[in-house]
């Protein structure tokens, strides 16, 4: 892989080279590789062919759970999350003790190591929220909680320059990995002024499936708003808003 220079910058393919344009700029790479019917086919690629299996599973399962936050997302995820998430999701089936090496499952490995994934490096929650929270998730009654004592918004928040308010979010998914569907709510804090003087206590709740068996994530995050003439609007479309994975409950 090569990067492009110069005032003009080219896409497609010139004999064997492939000129195209990603996160990383314009770039150029020559074609090549081996055949795919080798590929699926060959005993000596038993193993790519394992690894791959594994690696779209863990990217359908990396979808799955975008699409299930995407209402929360959509405000706060930098240009590689998708990746980000997928290579963790990876290591997650490769904890999966149950199954063959080819044929392991997300749903079958250590999700409890998605805690803590910071779906926006650019605006981490560890070191965005500094007030305590906590979250509970009750599977007999579905109900799943965060909550937060009062605190100073100047002190226990380090929001960007330009900040007038915030907004603390929560959400809870309920993941079927096997059948692909979810079962997602949320709740807010709703929009508060980044003062001094203490908040109220906030106490974020929704219901999912009582007595659900499927894994349960709980996501907190925050998003940050500028106030001009009376009218909020999202400090830097979003850039800075931070969410992150806060509980993963599974049987």
């Amino acid at each position: 892989m090569a990067r492009q220079t110069g005032i003009i910058k080219l896409k497609g393919t010139l004999d064997d080279i492939s000129f195209y344009k990603s996160s990383d700029g314009h770039l150029a790479r020559t074609k090549g590789g081996i055949d795919g019917n080798r590929i699926a086919n060959d005993p000596a690629f038993q193993r790519t062919r394992e690894n791959g299996s594994e690696f779209g599973r863990a990217g359908k399962a990396g979808k799955l759970i975008r699409n299930a936050i995407r209402v929360l997302l959509q405000n706060a995820k930098d240009k590689r999350v998708v990746s980000r998430l997928t290579k963790d999701l990876v290591a997650i089936i490769k904890t999966d003790a149950v199954n063959l090496r080819g044929e392991r499952t997300v749903q079958d490995g250590n999700l409890s190591d998605l805690l803590n994934f910071e779906f926006n490096l650019n605006g981490k929650l560890a070191s965005t929220l500094f007030a305590p929270f906590v979250t509970a998730f009750d599977r007999v009654t579905g109900n799943a909680d965060v909550t937060l004592a009062a605190f100073s918004p100047t002190v226990r928040i380090a929001a960007p320059t330009g900040t007038t308010h915030f907004n603390l979010v929560m959400g809870a998914a309920e993941v079927d990995f096997l059948n692909e569907i979810f079962v997602f709510e949320t709740a807010s804090s709703g929009i508060l002024p980044y003062t001094a003087p203490d908040t109220a206590p906030i106490a974020l709740n929704v219901a999912l499936t009582a007595n659900s068996v499927l894994p349960i994530f709980e996501v907190v995050g925050i998003e940050f708003y500028q106030e001009v003439n009376g009218e909020m609007y999202p400090l830097k479309n979003g850039a800075y808003n931070a969410l992150s994975v806060a509980l993963v409950d599974t049987l």
